[in-house]
């Protein structure tokens, strides 16, 4: 494994939730996914891909920085980044800064996404 290959599945990611592309979704997350919502909402596979193919996610905006790589076997990698975002969440207009952490692992010669967490950024969060 090396930092190309995970930099580039990020980008593919970056670009499926831009445009909603459930097909590529599909393919970059595990069937068993675990992912906190920053309300504390834990979701699934399922609900993530439902939501954008029925519009409850539509990203205008998707800008990564601070993304940092973290390796732990060959077949494991966390990833933490920043991501200010901006579309429409549930009919509701929103446009905040973000911080994830996704956790990428190698199963039968392919990476997808197991987990993962996403917390807003507070302004006090960004002095502190």
């Amino acid at each position: 494994m090396n930092h190309e290959t995970i930099e580039t599945l990020e980008e593919k990611l970056r670009q499926a939730m831009l445009t909603s592309d459930v097909a590529v979704l599909d393919e970059l997350i595990a069937d068993d996914l675990v992912w906190t919502m920053h309300t504390g909402f834990v979701g699934n596979k399922q609900y993530d891909l439902a939501a954008h193919r029925s519009g409850v996610f539509q990203f205008t905006k998707v800008e990564i920085s601070d993304r940092q790589i973290h390796l732990f076997s060959n077949d494991c990698v966390v990833v933490t980044l920043r991501a200010d975002l901006a579309g429409i969440l549930n009919g509701q207009p929103f446009s905040e800064p973000y911080r994830f952490t996704r956790i990428w692992l190698q199963r039968e010669n392919r990476w997808q996404i197991i987990a993962g967490h996403v917390s807003q950024i507070t302004s006090s969060q960004e002095t502190a």
